[in-house]
């Protein structure tokens, strides 16, 4: 049977926030650094060999699962959510990244043709003839990367990196299966209402397909 008492509720539900934040903020920290950088790695809006160089540190940073990231950065942010955080945002990077740049890669140049017979400077081409195309798909790519976010910052708190997930190890370190029963029902529930409200935000959004985003 679950243990739904007052107190392990209250000490639950903190870390399935904390899970939440993590998530959340490392899929902000992978789309503001990823975004600028899948315009160097596009092959149509940098120069071959900056597109090369880019496309290969984005393939390094995505060679590491979170949990490796986790263990690097241990030894330097100490045990707490900080180092969840930064282990999903770096892993983030290098896959928003990749996508991204296929996105811009797959462009309709016309408009691109248009600005620049306007006199327009190569800026002009990329707000107003690259970034209206990709973002609507580049946007669904980081509701998605979220919902796998939300997933890995539930596991990286087995290594002490924040979460819901050190509150599950705690309870069965004690054999406290009724609780830690309850910390695996709550994760599932979480997941499943983020999982949810994203699939309805993106079908508001536009037609994207769900694709695997995992690395």
């Amino acid at each position: 049977p679950l243990d739904l008492s007052q107190e392990a509720i209250d000490r639950i539900v903190p870390k399935v926030a904390e899970s939440l934040f993590i998530a959340w903020a490392g899929t902000v920290i992978g789309a503001v650094f990823s975004f600028p950088v899948s315009f160097l790695a596009a092959n149509n809006t940098s120069i071959n060999a900056i597109s090369r160089v880019t496309k290969q540190i984005l393939n390094i940073i995505r060679a590491f699962p979170e949990l490796i990231l986790a263990f690097v950065l241990l030894p330097v942010t100490g045990l707490g959510p900080l180092t969840g955080t930064l282990a999903v945002g770096i892993h983030s990077i290098g896959t928003l990244g990749k996508l991204s740049s296929e996105v811009i890669e797959g462009i309709d140049e016309g408009p691109l043709e248009s600005i620049k017979s306007s006199g327009g400077s190569k800026l002009n081409e990329l707000f107003f003839g690259v970034v209206p195309q990709v973002m609507p798909t580049i946007t669904s790519y980081w509701l998605y990367r979220f919902e796998i976010n939300l997933r890995a910052s539930a596991v990286l708190g087995v290594v002490g990196a924040g979460g819901v997930g050190a509150e599950l190890i705690n309870q069965l370190r004690f054999r406290d299966f009724p609780r830690a029963g309850t910390v695996l029902v709550v994760t599932i529930l979480m997941v499943l209402i983020v999982d949810t409200c994203l699939l309805y935000t993106s079908d508001a959004a536009d037609d994207t397909p769900c694709v695997d985003l995992g690395g």
